[in-house]
């Protein structure tokens, strides 16, 4: 690890967090774990962020307006190892994508001006599909949690404790992470396993959220942990 930078901080802001600012956030140094009776919550892996595959962001928003090109693609094979760890402890796994239904008179849920519109732009990545036994929460709103069902498959399945992957990590993400910490779960992200257009979003939402609302750990750890089980 960097030099100075303690293992509580030791993740992808380490470049660019000066002593003072770790200093300020000392107080929220804690031992990390993954809660008990976890779920694996993979947010918004769908196929507008991977459109135009494995180019850079400045490159493949032009043509993909939504995509987050190379960075999205490199959380896959983390994401992969993830989910095969859950399902081999028999954790449930629940997806959330965007409601596009007729019906559903949804609503953007950002104000980019600018959006992918293709068919399957909200179908799970196929490299991250779900499995049959695998819960999907179609959603009108950044947080997974607002005007979904998903709180009442938790509260049904028992879980008290999430474990989130997926993107954005600004975004999407950062809104499930703080609805789940607000209604009383444990919430660990797995830092090679969500992403963002930029590094800058990506490192300051992830060290943001690891001091106030998750635990953000290493996929070797968390995967460790699930084999335990």
């Amino acid at each position: 690890m960097p030099y100075g930078i303690s293992k509580f901080e030791d993740y992808c802001w380490a470049d660019i967090m000066d002593a003072e600012t770790l200093e300020i956030y000392a107080a929220y140094q804690r031992d990390l774990f993954v809660g008990p009776s976890p779920a694996v919550l993979m947010i918004d892996v769908y196929q507008a962020s991977y459109d135009g595959g494995q180019q850079e962001v400045i490159d493949v928003i032009r043509e993909h307006p939504s995509s987050c090109g190379a960075r999205a693609w490199a959380m896959v094979e983390p994401a992969k190892q993830l989910l095969a760890a859950a399902r081999a402890a028999g954790l449930p796994v629940i997806y959330s994508t965007g409601d596009v239904r007729s019906n559903a008179n949804a609503r953007k849920p950002t104000n980019r001006q600018r959006e992918t519109e293709t068919e399957n732009a909200y179908d799970i990545l196929p490299e991250l599909a779900p499995e049959p036994e695998d819960l999907v929460v179609y959603k009108q709103r950044a947080s997974c949690f607002y005007g979904t069902p998903l709180m009442s498959h938790l509260v049904g399945l028992g879980i008290q404790s999430l474990i989130v992957g997926g993107g954005t990590t600004s975004g999407c993400l950062r809104a499930g992470v703080q609805d789940a910490k607000a209604n009383g779960f444990h919430v660990t992200i797995v830092e090679e396993c969500c992403y963002d257009r930029t590094p800058i979003n990506h490192k300051v939402n992830l060290f943001d959220m690891h001091h106030k609302y998750a635990d953000v750990m290493k996929l070797d750890d968390v995967v460790a942990h699930l084999q335990r089980l």
